[in-house]
């Protein structure tokens, strides 16, 4: 009887884990999609309304992403100390109130480029303190041994708004304005928000904020990604990685639009690429995982996509957007088993009194490389046209599987 009791208890607790997850779940993918739509929609406000240059197109997706480098590190204590659920909340309103004012500045003829500058950097930086506290979110609301499915869930549907959305803002941007269409991100962060509201207070698995200043806070964590065996290779890949992709969102949109003279109806449709090699690589992970295990999977996955992107130089207008996309598409898969893989890694193995600071810590290296990779392919395809720019990306890539073939992450079959 005791037993049955025991059992019945246990089974209430993983359905209401399992509600919660897809909740949450639900957040996130309403968000995606105005975050899609927005990857083909902000570029296009730029290039079309504002007749920007390849420089100045830059700006935006090093603006989004230098706010890791702002407040990356602090943004793991921040996570630490204040209530996660309503800290989430929070960073999806004050998203969505930036983000309405392009379409309200440009209906009123007062939209510069300063402006979308700036409210990408306040998306950005919003989006930060969003990103490290869903990083630790996760963990408390599934077991360990579902993180790797949970994860490959949530990048394939991800992927699966990245494939559709992007296709939809060429579409909306072609009757609507690129500006206008912008309002749809805007309504998917007040929906995400709402959503999360109405998600009951998981078990905080957080311990109490560490003792000490802020900067003590920050350095334990730097501490421990910078000198743990696995975790510090995978960190310097990624950081290659997400260097090539902030050189690709600022040159892709450029190179379809004005090397191409691709129509920008279906600029988003090419664009959607990068969700199909999503899809495709959230799909094939767990199943990599269970057949080379996941060092090797990574191994593998990293160096095939980087090879790809020879691709993209070489595809040409109208039936040779298919090179382009091909190239995107398996770049793509290799970028998301590396990340799913990973991140599960850190995950696992990071205590939980850590776990923000090193979330935090491994974004700010990661994703700070984004916005550097993003100006200097502005600077290169000013000087040099996008099309060399893009070889030069390609040779770049090269880089990030070696970082895994030079450190002990060449002798695992899985990381651990």
């Amino acid at each position: 009887m005791a037993q049955a009791e025991l059992g019945s208890a246990e089974k209430t607790r993983n359905t209401g884990k399992a509600g919660m997850f897809w909740r949450y779940w639900t957040a996130s993918t309403a968000s995606g999609v105005g975050d899609a739509v927005t990857t083909v929609a902000l570029p296009l406000v730029a290039i079309e309304t504002l007749h920007a240059g390849a420089f100045e197109v830059s700006l935006l997706p090093a603006a989004r992403f230098v706010a890791w480098l702002a407040i990356g590190l602090p943004a793991g204590v921040i996570v630490q100390r204040l209530p996660l659920r309503g800290t989430q909340i929070a960073m999806d309103l004050i998203r969505a109130a930036a983000m309405a004012w392009v379409p309200l500045a440009a209906a009123l003829g007062i939209l510069r480029l300063w402006q979308l500058v700036l409210v990408t950097l306040v998306i950005g930086l919003a989006g930060v303190v969003f990103d490290v506290g869903n990083s630790t979110f996760l963990p408390s609301i599934v077991s360990k041994e579902e993180l790797t499915a949970r994860n490959s869930l949530l990048s394939g549907s991800s992927a699966a708004t990245q494939l559709g959305a992007p296709s939809l803002g060429g579409v909306l941007v072609q009757f609507c304005g690129a500006a206008t269409s912008l309002l749809v991100d805007a309504v998917s962060y007040v929906v995400s928000g709402v959503i999360l509201w109405t998600v009951p207070r998981p078990k905080d698995k957080r311990a109490p904020a560490a003792a000490g200043s802020p900067w003590a806070q920050i350095s334990e964590g730097w501490r421990y990604v910078t000198r743990h065996p696995v975790i510090r290779p995978c960190v310097t890949a990624a950081t290659l990685v997400n260097f090539v992709c902030g050189t690709l969102i600022a040159l892709t949109p450029l190179y379809l639009v004005r090397t191409l003279g691709t129509p920008v109806g279906l600029v988003g449709v090419v664009m959607a690429t990068d969700g199909l090699g999503s899809l495709l690589g959230a799909a094939l992970t767990p199943r990599l995982a269970a057949r080379l295990g996941s060092a090797r999977a990574i191994r593998w996955a990293t160096p095939v996509g980087a090879v790809a992107l020879v691709l993209l130089p070489l595809s040409s207008g109208g039936w040779g957007l298919l090179l382009f996309g091909l190239g995107n598409t398996v770049f793509t898969m290799g970028v998301v088993v590396l990340s799913i893989l990973t991140r599960t890694h850190r995950q696992s193995v990071t205590p939980p009194e850590l776990l923000p600071r090193v979330m935090a810590t491994v974004r700010f290296v990661s994703w700070g490389a984004v916005p550097v990779g993003s100006l200097l392919a502005g600077t290169a395809a000013a000087g040099l046209g996008t099309r060399d720019a893009l070889w030069l990306v390609g040779a770049v890539s090269l880089l990030a599987p070696l970082a895994l073939w030079a450190g002990p992450v060449r002798r695992m079959r899985v990381l651990a």
